[in-house]
C-alpha cells in the first residue's frame, strides 16, 4: 500500500488520527503531516535551488536531488522522511555516530545536496572536502519552513512506481555501510509483505524506539504510515519512561532491536502492569537469543513475539515465532536457495550462500560506494548471508566471514556462540550462604558475558575455532580484582561446548578480552576481534 495515498486518504477521512508522536508535545496528526509536508518540501526545494554549483546526485537517483537527515532526534528525522515522501525527492538518513570520515565519504560520493545536521564538525569537514552542498541545522530548517506561505505550496501526490524514494545503507557489521536506492514500487512491495505477516494494521499504535538511521526503525515509521497506524518514536529505549508511554498512549505493538526486547522484559518484570496492553513485539535479526525469548514469555505470557529475518537491500524474507528461534519460515511470496561457491543449489542441510528472490529487492548498490554486486543475472540476490535449508525451513549461519573451515568441516561461528547462551557455571544454581563481605556465594559466581566465536589460522587444520569472552560487567566492580577473575573455568566451558556442539564446532581455545569491538549499532565486529587476539591483546584461558 503506497505511503502517500494512505496518508492523504486518512488525512481526508480521519484528519485527527495520530500519525507521528515523539516526546512531550511532539505530535503530528495525519492532517498536520500533510500540511507540514507542503512547507517542508518547499523549503528543501529552495535550499537545493539556491546552490550555485550543486552536487551531482548518484545516477541511481535519476537526477533527483538527495536530502539527508543526520540528527539524533527520532521525531525530527521521522517527520522529514515522511514529509518528503509525497514529493519528487530522495531522502537519506545518516547516523551521526558514524565516524566523521565515513559521513563525509558517503555524502560526497553519493552527491547528497542538503544535509540537515547540528554538527559543526561535519559542516567543517564537508567544506574541507570541497563539497558544494548545504548543511543546515534543525532550528534553521524550521525557520525556513515557518517563513513559507502555505498558499504558495503544492500538495503531496502519489508518485510513480519507478521513482527513487529512499537512499539507505547496509548495516556495516562486516564493513563500512554500502548505499543503495529503494524505488517506491520496491517499498510498496515490502509493505505488502510486512502487512501480511507482521500486523501493522490500521489504527494500531506502534512504538519504534531508537535511531531512525537504523533500517528497522525507519521501516517501522514507513509501514505504520503506509497502513494508517500511529508510530511513536523515541531517541532511545528508557525503561523508566517507555513503560509509562506504553500504558498512557495505548501502545499495543513494538518494533525494536533485540537489545531493546531484553530491556522490555526486564522493565516488565519490575512494573508488569504497564506492559500488559502489549499484543505484539516484533524484532529484527535472525537467531534471536533464546534467553530473550524466554524472558519475555515468562513476564508477558500473552504478548506475541516475532523475530523476522530480512536484509535492508532485499526486504522481509521470513520469521520465527516459537521454539529456539533458529529456524525461519520463509514467506510464501519469497524465493530462497542455498548455493555453493559454484552457484549450484546445495542439498538439504549443507551450509552455503543464501540467495533470495523478492520483488522488494533493490537493483544494486550506489555507484562509487562499493564494488559488491547485489543481484545476479537471474534476478536472485545475496548479501553474503550463509545458511542451510532443511524441510523447507531456513537456518542462518552468519555472513561469509562467520564460517570457519576447520579440518575440511564448515563451522558456523554464530552457532557456536548460541550454544553458550545456556551456559551456567558449576554451583551457580545454589542459593549460597551470605559471605563475610555481605554478598552471597551465588551473587559472586562467575557469569558469562558477551562472547564472540572466531577462526584462528592453524597449519594442520587450516583454522581452529576459538571463543573470546567479554567478562560480565558485574564481575569487575572492584578495582583491585582483575577483570578476568569473572571468567568461568576453562574446563567448565569446554565441558559445556562438548555437550552442546558437534566435535568440529567445539572451541579449541578460549580467550578473555576486556571489551569486544562493536559497530555504532552495538553489533560485535568479528574481524576486529580476530585482529585483537592475533595481536596478543586477549588473555588465553
Amino acid at each position: 500500500m503506497p505511503i502517500t495515498s494512505t496518508i492523504l486518504d486518512v488525512a481526508r477521512t480521519r484528519p485527527n488520527q495520530l500519525a507521528i508522536l515523539g516526546a512531550f508535545d511532539q505530535v503530528l496528526t495525519y492532517a498536520d503531516l500533510v500540511e507540514d509536508s507542503r512547507r517542508m518540501y518547499t523549503a528543501v526545494d529552495a535550499l537545493h535551488a539556491e546552490q550555485e554549483d550543486p552536487p551531482t546526485p548518484a545516477p541511481e537517483t535519476q537526477g533527483i536531488p538527495i536530502t539527508a537527515v543526520s540528527l539524533t532526534s527520532a521525531y525530527e528525522t521521522s517527520r522529514i522522511i515522511a514529509g518528503l515522501a509525497g514529493f519528487r525527492a530522495v531522502s537519506a538518513t545518516i547516523d551521526p555516530r558514524w565516524p566523521l570520515s565515513h559521513q563525509v565519504g558517503v555524502i560526497v560520493t553519493t552527491g547528497i545536496g542538503v544535509v540537515i545536521s547540528g554538527s559543526t564538525e561535519l559542516a567543517e569537514a564537508l567544506a574541507s572536502a570541497n563539497w558544494t552542498g548545504t548543511v543546515i541545522t534543525a532550528a534553521e530548517f524550521h525557520a525556513w519552513e515557518a517563513a513559507i506561505d502555505l498558499a504558495e505550496t503544492a500538495p503531496p501526490t502519489v508518485r510513480d512506481d519507478a521513482e527513487p524514494f529512499l537512499m539507505l545503507f547496509s548495516s556495516g557489521t562486516t564493513s563500512n555501510p554500502k548505499a543503495f536506492i529503494k524505488t517506491r514500487r520496491q517499498y510498496r512491495d515490502n509493505v505488502a509483505v510486512s502487512s501480511a505477516h507482521l500486523a501493522p494494521f490500521p489504527g494500531v499504535a506502534t512504538l519504534a524506539p531508537g535511531p531512525v538511521s537504523y533500517s528497522l526503525t525507519l521501516y517501522a515509521v514507513i509501514e505504520s504510515l503506509a497502513t494508517g497506524g500511529s508510530v511513536h518514536v523515541a531517541d532511545e529505549f528508557d525503561p523508566f519512561t517507555m513503560g509509562a508511554r506504553i500504558a498512557h498512549e495505548d501502545i499495543t505493538r513494538i518494533v525494536a532491536v533485540p537489545a531493546v526486547v531484553r530491556a522490555i522484559a526486564e522493565a516488565a518484570r519490575r512494573s508488569p502492569e504497564r506492559f500488559r496492553g502489549l499484543d505484539l513485539v516484533v524484532t529484527g535479526g535472525a537467531n534471536l537469543p533464546a534467553s530473550i525469548r524466554s524472558s519475555l514469555g515468562e513476564v508477558l505470557p500473552d504478548t506475541r513475539l516475532i523475530s523476522y529475518y530480512g536484509a535492508a537491500e532485499i526486504g522481509f524474507i521470513g520469521d520465527s515465532r516459537d521454539g529456539d528461534g533458529t529456524w525461519i519460515t520463509v514467506y510464501d511470496t519469497i524465493g530462497a536457495e542455498v548455493r555453493g561457491d559454484d552457484g549450484v543449489p546445495l542439498p538439504d542441510g549443507e551450509i552455503g550462500t543464501l540467495w533470495i528472490k523478492a520483488a522488494a529487492c533493490s537493483y544494486g548498490y550506489v555507484t562509487g560506494t562499493t564494488d559488491a554486486q547485489l543481484q545476479g543475472p537471474d534476478g536472485w540476490a545475496s548479501v553474503g548471508d550463509q545458511g542451510r535449508i532443511e524441510n523447507g525451513l531456513l537456518q542462518l549461519a552468519g555472513r561469509a566471514g562467520d564460517i570457519a573451515i576447520t579440518g575440511g568441516h564448515k563451522v558456523s561461528l554464530p552457532e557456536v556462540e548460541r550454544a553458550f547462551e545456556t551456559f551456567s557455571p558449576v554451583g551457580s544454581e545454589g542459593d549460597g550462604e551470605v559471605a563475610g563481605d555481605g554478598g552471597s556465594a551465588r551473587d559472586r559466581q562467575p557469569r558469562l558475558g558477551e562472547v564472540c566465536a572466531i577462526a584462528l589460522p592453524d597449519e594442520s587444520l587450516g583454522s581452529i575455532v576459538a571463543l573470546v569472552i567479554e567478562p560480565d560487567s558485574a564481575e569487575s566492580a572492584s578495582d583491585d580484582v582483575p577483570r578476568q577473575s569473572g571468567i568461568p573455568d576453562k574446563a567448565e566451558l569446554l565441558a559445556h561446548a562438548r555437550a552442546q556442539l558437534a566435535p568440529q564446532f567445539v572451541p579449541r581455545r578460549f580467550y578473555a578480552l576486556d571489551r569486544l569491538p562493536r559497530t555504532v549499532g552495538g553489533k560485535i565486529r568479528r574481524a576486529e576481534t580476530v585482529e585483537l587476539i592475533m595481536s596478543g591483546l586477549g588473555v588465553r584461558l
